[in-house]
C-alpha cells in the first residue's frame, strides 16, 4: 500500500537529515571546523555537532611520508635472545645443566658441557634448532639458519649464519608491513601506501596527514609485550629494566618469558573501577591463556613484571591463579596513552625496531589537470543522468533526482563517520553508484508503465511497480555487493577505497531508490489524486 503514517515519514526524514548533516564537515577545511567549535559557548554540547570529515587521498592532496629501516642490531639481539631461550629449553628438557650457564657470544650463544655422555645427548637436540632456508622464488634450499660446532673443553657454540640473518630480515620486513598497516589502517578505510624499498626498508605514505612526526610516533614503538617474574636479586639469569612503579629505577627481572603479546586476541582501553584511572584490558587466546594461567598458579604471592618495550610498566602481586585468559595493564596512563597502547597491542608487535631514515610531506600523486578532469567527468555524468531522468519520467524523474542527491549525500555522510579516504577511484565509485541507484528507479518506473498498459488502475500500477521490482533490485545489488566485498578483502589502497564507496552506495540505494522514492510518490498521490502516470 502507498500509505505512510506521519510517524514513518518523520522517522525517514530524520534519518536522512542526520545522514546529510554528517557530510557537512567534509565541505569545510579543518581550520574552519576548529574555529567554529571554539566560537561556541562553553555550555553548548559540542558532541551533537558532526566533526569527522572525509580525508582526501594521496592522489588528490598528498600527505606524510616516512622511510623506515629495520634495525639490524635490534633484530640480531632479538635473534640471539630467542636462540638463548631455545637452548635453555632444550637443556631443561634433557635434564642437563651447563657449566657457567649460557654464554652470549657475537651472533650466537655458547654452552659448556664437560660430560661427554650429556654432550652427546644434547647435541642432536641442539642441531634440530637449525632450520633450512628455502628460496620461495626458485623452490630450492639456501643453507641453514644456524652453524653449530663443538669447541675444545666440551663447549658447543651456536652461531647465526649470514643466510639466516638475511632470511630473518626479509621475513621481518614482510611482518612489519602488515603490522604497520594494521596500526595505521585498522578499519581498512584510510588507504595508506606501504611498500618495501630494497631489502630492509619500508616506505609509508598516509593521506591527509601533514605532520610526519605524528606518524613517526605512531610507528616508532615496537609494542613488544612480555610477562615475566621479578627476581629476588640482580644476580643470576636476570635483566635490569627500568620500572614505572619505582620512578624508572632499574629492577631485576627474570629473562624467562612466561607469556607474550603474540598470544593476545584483543586489547581495549578501560578504567580501573577502584582508582578510576585509565588502563588497558587484554584477552589471551587459548594457548596464551594456558601459559598465563600456569605461570600465575605456580607463582602465587610473587610479583609479575609486565614488560613493554624493555620497560616494566606494572608489577602487580599475583594474589591467585588467573585462568580466564583476561588481564589488565596499569601504569599511570592518560586516556590517550591507554587508547594508543590498546591499538598497538591489537595490531601486534613489530619484529624489530624501525629507524626513521627520512620524513617529509608529499604533494598530490596526480597532476592538477588530472584532478580537475576527474571532477569535471563526475559533474558531467551527474548532470546528464539528472537530465535524462527528468526528460524521460517527468515528475517521477524529478522525484528520482531528489532521491539521487540524497543518495550521494548519505554516501558522503557515511564516509565522514568512517573518516574514509576519498581517492580518484573512490570518485569513480560514486559515479558508478549513481548509475546503479538510477537503474533501480528505472526498473520501478518501467514496471509501473507495464502494469498501467495492462489496464490496472493507477494506485494498483504504482503498488505493483514497487512490489515486483523490489526482488530484482535486491538481486542485482546483492551480486554487486559480493563483488565489492571481494575487492575490499583482497584489494588494497585505491582498490579497497573503490570497494568501500561502492558498498556504501549499495546500502544507501536501498534507502533512497526504494524507501524515499516510495514515500515521495505516496505523498504525491495522496496530495494530487492523479488519474494517470505522469510519463
Amino acid at each position: 500500500m502507498l500509505r505512510f503514517s506521519r510517524t514513518k515519514i518523520i522517522a525517514t526524514l530524520a534519518v536522512i537529515l542526520i545522514g546529510l548533516s554528517l557530510a557537512v564537515p567534509s565541505f569545510f577545511p579543518a581550520d574552519s571546523r576548529k574555529a567554529f567549535l571554539a566560537s561556541l559557548p562553553g555550555w553548548f554540547p559540542t558532541w551533537i555537532i558532526p566533526q569527522r570529515a572525509i580525508v582526501l587521498g594521496l592522489d588528490l592532496q598528498g600527505g606524510s611520508q616516512i622511510l623506515l629501516e629495520v634495525d639490524q642490531n635490534d633484530l640480531l639481539r632479538g635473534q640471539v635472545t630467542g636462540l638463548r631461550d631455545d637452548v635453555r629449553r632444550v637443556l631443561r628438557e634433557a635434564g642437563v645443566t651447563p657449566e657457567g650457564g649460557i654464554q652470549i657470544v657475537p651472533r650466537g650463544v655458547q654452552v659448556r658441557i664437560a660430560d661427554p655422555a650429556a654432550r652427546a645427548k644434547v647435541l642432536p637436540k641442539l642441531r634440530e634448532l637449525s632450520q633450512p632456508i628455502s628460496n620461495a622464488l626458485v623452490g630450492q634450499g639456501g643453507g641453514q639458519t644456524l652453524n653449530i660446532e663443538e669447541r675444545p673443553n666440551g663447549a658447543i657454540q651456536l652461531t647465526l649464519t649470514d643466510a639466516g640473518l638475511t632470511d630473518r630480515t626479509r621475513r621481518a620486513v614482510t611482518q612489519a608491513i602488515e603490522v604497520i598497516r594494521r596500526r595505521i589502517d585498522f578499519g581498512g578505510t584510510k588507504e595508506p601506501s606501504i611498500q618495501q624499498q630494497g631489502s630492509d626498508r619500508i616506505l609509508v605514505q598516509v593521506p591527509g596527514l601533514q605532520d610526519p612526526q605524528q606518524l613517526e610516533e605512531q610507528l616508532g614503538k615496537t609494542a613488544k609485550l612480555e610477562f615475566r617474574m621479578l627476581a629476588d636479586s640482580p644476580s643470576g639469569d636476570v635483566d635490569l629494566l627500568p620500572s614505572k612503579d619505582e620512578n624508572n629505577a632499574k629492577v631485576p627481572v627474570e629473562r624467562r618469558v612466561m607469556a607474550d603479546g603474540s598470544d593476545l586476541t584483543d586489547a581495549q582501553p578501560a578504567f580501573d573501577q577502584q582508582t578510576h584511572e585509565p588502563m588497558v584490558s587484554f584477552k589471551f587466546n587459548l594457548k596464551g591463556a594456558q601459559r598465563f594461567g600456569q605461570a600465575t598458579s605456580e607463582n602465587v604471592g610473587r610479583r609479575m613484571a609486565i614488560v613493554l618495550d624493555n620497560e616494566v610498566v606494572s608489577a602487580p602481586v599475583i594474589r591467585s591463579a588467573i585462568t580466564g585468559g583476561n588481564g589488565q595493564i596499569t601504569g599511570n596512563f592518560t586516556v590517550k596513552q591507554a587508547n594508543d597502547l590498546s591499538v598497538l597491542l591489537r595490531a601486534g608487535a613489530l619484529p624489530a625496531k624501525l629507524s626513521v631514515v627520512e620524513r617529509r610531506v608529499v604533494g598530490p600523486g596526480l597532476g592538477r589537470d588530472s584532478i580537475e578532469a576527474g571532477k569535471l567527468a563526475t559533474l558531467v555524468a551527474a548532470v546528464l543522468v539528472v537530465a535524462f531522468m527528468f526528460l524521460t519520467y517527468g515528475t517521477f524523474g524529478f522525484i528520482a533526482n531528489i532521491a539521487l542527491i540524497v543518495h550521494v549525500g548519505l554516501i558522503l555522510g557515511l564516509m565522514s563517520v568512517l573518516e574514509a579516504t576519498m581517492t580518484l577511484p573512490g570518485i569513480a565509485g560514486i559515479v558508478l553508484t549513481i548509475g546503479t541507484a538510477v537503474d533501480s528507479n528505472v526498473l520501478i518506473y518501467e514496471r509501473m508503465r507495464e502494469e498501467a498498459r495492462a489496464g490496472r488502475s493507477l494506485i494498483s500500477a504504482l503498488q505493483a511497480g514497487f512490489d515486483r521490482a523490489f526482488a530484482t533490485i535486491i538481486d542485482s545489488n546483492s551480486t554487486m555487493a559480493i563483488a565489492a566485498l571481494i575487492l575490499f578483502f583482497l584489494g588494497s589502497g585505491p582498490v579497497k577505497g573503490f570497494a568501500v564507496v561502492f558498498i556504501l552506495g549499495i546500502l544507501t540505494t536501498v534507502i533512497t531508490a526504494v524507501t524515499l522514492t516510495r514515500m515521495m510518490i505516496a505523498v504525491w498521490y495522496n496530495t494530487f489524486r492523479p488519474k494517470a502516470l505522469p510519463f
